[in-house]
């Protein structure tokens, strides 16, 4: 069924956005991490489909066939997520569950967090809540050592430069954690082509650099009280993110629980889609 589905597009804020479409029923809005793209969902789709749902899964800008705006400060997170709050609207829906992975999470918490009558139910996939993930970068050596590469990914141009050339290499050392046979020949010729084009990393670095280029203060504005039913999906294994940092605070997501698969690393989709589309089928669908 995957390979079935139509392109399409809708500009929101100015920027072209991709995205693929299946199904009908309440929305469901699938937001892919870095260095990713709509494919990443491939085995969740038909699943959220077949219990029910309209699936719609985009390139976020900077990513894929979405349009890529040229400077870093165009990728702050509250427009990534004013970008989900527009395509919700451009889909004619008032709200939607959102479901999230790497990057994606973090744009998915921030929007329910400013725009929470946006969310019905939020599905979290191996990135803490951004509250903690700033209290782990200023408090622990280990996490800043596991997220070396954000500091690395500030040097202008370089980044892009070094990873493009890498080629294929580099989607196979960045996907190195994961199963054997989670991403396949097939998969990473996709993302060769999505991707590993002239220009096509710049986006998804400039995400991190927008990141890291702002004060402190007014990213904690960003934090408010998530009233969604919340669903944190954490692989142990994950090699860039500390598992002592998957719980949000209950101040902040009063109504959240964690599921832990022990055996799956960062790319916990990709390793364990039964598990994975099992725990969303049950929380997209509960009471």
């Amino acid at each position: 069924m995957v390979e079935e589905l139509e392109d399409r597009f809708v500009v929101v804020d100015g920027v072209r956005l991709h995205y693929v479409e299946a199904g009908d029923g309440p929305l469901v809005v699938l937001l892919h991490g870095f260095p990713d793209f709509w494919w990443t969902w491939r085995h969740v789709i038909p699943v959220l489909v077949a219990a029910g749902f309209r699936v719609v899964a985009v390139d976020q800008r900077g990513y894929a066939l979405s349009d890529r705006p040229r400077h870093w400060r165009d990728y702050r997170v509250e427009r990534l997520a004013a970008d989900v709050d527009g395509l919700i609207t451009a889909l004619g829906e008032q709200r939607a569950h959102v479901v999230g992975h790497d990057w994606g999470a973090a744009v998915a918490w921030i929007l329910a967090s400013l725009q929470p009558e946006r969310v019905e139910r939020l599905a979290i996939l191996n990135v803490p809540h951004p509250e903690r993930m700033e209290r782990a970068l200023r408090t622990s050596i280990r996490q800043l050592r596991r997220s070396w590469y954000m500091l690395f990914f500030q040097l202008p141009g370089l980044p892009e430069r070094f990873l493009r050339a890498g080629g294929r290499k580099t989607l196979e050392s960045v996907f190195g954690d994961a199963r054997p046979g989670a991403f396949t020949d097939a998969d990473l010729d996709r993302y060769e082509q999505a991707l590993m084009g002239p220009g096509g990393l710049k986006g998804p670095i400039d995400w991190y650099r927008a990141a890291l280029r702002r004060n402190p203060g007014a990213l904690s504005r960003l934090h408010r009280p998530i009233p969604a039913p919340t669903l944190v999906i954490w692989g142990r294994q994950d090699r860039h993110l500390g598992a002592e940092w998957a719980t949000p605070t209950p101040a902040l997501v009063p109504d959240a629980r964690v599921a832990w698969l022990p055996d799956a690393s960062h790319w916990v989709h990709h390793d364990e889609p039964e598990a994975v589309n099992r725990l969303l089928v049950d929380f997209l669908t509960a009471a």
